[in-house]
């Protein structure tokens, strides 16, 4: 097993005892809870007797099912708007946080938390969302979670979790012009595959990694559980105690500097040990886009669909079955695929970073005729940002709808839905069959600034030629 990683450190830290399962009782620093996975957990309290236990470590928003367009209330899903007024009671009723429409810092709760500087190094954070990897960007070990464990959480501040395996990926080099954190996301899941992260802990290390962004780093993390990863983090550096400090949530005075020696300490030793160690050069990874219906059935922006033949032969019948859904053929350019809706934003690619390189390759170009394109911010902060920037201008100028904050079609939770057999450029996370609303929709993946030259080409297009 490992020995000396951030992971086993955070662990260790955080362990309460070892339950007769052989499982560790884990205490968790930090939940985040939203409108879908929580109100069936407040309901178990209830109907137990039980209290939330630490009221100040749980924090609420709301982004599933909240609409881009129209967000007057009542929403005008009745169902949307019965998730809503539970959250609103629950948290009411409980003395929890909430940061709602309208405060200026509702948002994705895996770009509220971090911009709000909830989410810190040596941290234990769990939320009832796959995606809750993201955190791991600061240090911090974070996990996606069930509708019962939220209501463990709830209750005891604790999970029962059996401790991973950690594998160090390792990417070193300067990422090529054109070539973005998701690319790179998507290069390590194309090679590592779906399953390949079943039972670990994956730590994103090296110079490529170090170079980035807190927002590029958590584009990473996030997108680690499509490789079947628990969780990924990178260690905490220069760069994360830069983008903390002075965040409302962040330490402040004396004991800022306390805290930076702390999350200093917490980081891998040189010596660490590790279960496996995978290694990358960043000068080879191309911008990737996703062909089939799953995150790891990408290819290169210049290759052609695989044939059965160049695949392993575990992975042929997938591609059958995705070769016929998508209605892709075996040796077809990727380049070139025609596009009906193209969407920047989600908790993978909808913060700041992410509409100012999408921005750079609208600005100066219109959307093809017959596409759909719009821009929806992470957060009620990003989309304050963007605007004072002038990006929304920019976007609208060139034919693309500018939005309300929300999970918007990364999951279609709400009125952003693909119709029938449409085929998405996509900067979100998912490409499973239906994830977009449409139970016959079509998905690609691919980086903002890709979805951005797919609006204005009206076709999967290769960004390099555009910038």
């Amino acid at each position: 097993m490992s020995k000396g990683t951030l992971f086993d450190k955070v662990w260790d830290l955080h362990t309460v005892g070892t339950l007769p399962s052989g499982q560790t009782q884990l205490f968790i620093g930090l939940h985040l809870i939203h409108e879908v996975t929580s109100p069936q957990a407040f309901a178990m309290l209830q109907e137990r007797g039980l209290k939330v236990m630490f009221p100040d470590r749980t924090i609420a928003t709301v982004d599933h099912i909240v609409p881009t367009t129209n967000q007057a209330r009542p929403f005008v899903d009745a169902l949307a708007e019965e998730m809503m007024q539970a959250l609103e009671k629950n948290c009411q009723d409980n003395h929890i946080r909430f940061f709602n429409i309208g405060s200026g810092n509702q948002g994705i709760v895996h770009v509220m938390a971090p911009e709000q500087g909830l989410t810190q190094p040596g941290m234990t954070i769990a939320c009832g969302d796959s995606h809750t990897s993201t955190h791991g960007a600061f240090g911090a070990i974070a996990f996606g979670i069930g509708t019962s464990q939220v209501r463990d959480v709830l209750a005891s501040q604790t999970l029962a979790l059996s401790k991973l395996k950690v594998r160090k990926i390792e990417v070193n080099g300067t990422l090529p012009t054109g070539v973005y954190a998701k690319d790179v996301i998507l290069h390590i899941i194309r090679q590592l595959g779906v399953t390949g992260g079943v039972g670990y802990a994956y730590e994103y290390a090296g110079t490529t990694f170090e170079q980035m962004s807190m927002e590029e780093r958590m584009t990473i993390c996030n997108m680690s559980i499509e490789g079947g990863a628990r969780c990924g983090y990178v260690n905490p550096d220069l760069v994360t105690f830069d983008y903390l400090k002075g965040r409302p949530f962040a330490p402040q005075g004396s004991d800022w500097d306390e805290a930076v020696a702390w999350w200093t300490s917490l980081r891998s030793n040189t010596d660490a040990e590790y279960d496996d160690v995978v290694v990358f050069d960043a000068t080879e990874i191309p911008p990737t886009v996703t062909w089939g219906i799953t995150p790891g059935q990408g290819i290169a922006i210049d290759q052609t669909v695989p044939t059965p033949e160049e695949l392993p032969e575990k992975e042929r019948a997938i591609a059958a079955e995705a070769y016929q859904y998508m209605d892709l053929h075996p040796g077809q350019p990727i380049v070139g695929t025609k596009i009906d809706v193209c969407f920047i934003g989600s908790c993978t690619n909808g913060r700041l970073s992410d509409l100012q390189e999408a921005a750079k390759v609208a600005k100066g170009r219109h959307v093809a005729e017959g596409i759909k394109a719009f821009v929806v911010p992470g957060s009620e902060q990003v989309k304050q940002q963007a605007e004072s920037e002038g990006l929304d201008r920019i976007f609208t100028a060139a034919g693309f709808e500018w939005r309300e904050p929300g999970c918007s079609m990364c999951l279609a939770m709400n009125p952003d839905k693909l119709v029938g057999r449409q085929i998405s450029a996509s900067s979100s996370n998912r490409n499973f069959k239906g994830r977009q609303g449409s139970s016959s929709g079509r998905t690609l993946l691919m980086s903002p600034a890709m979805v951005a030259a797919a609006a204005v080409t009206g076709q999967v297009t290769d960004v390099r030629s555009l910038l």
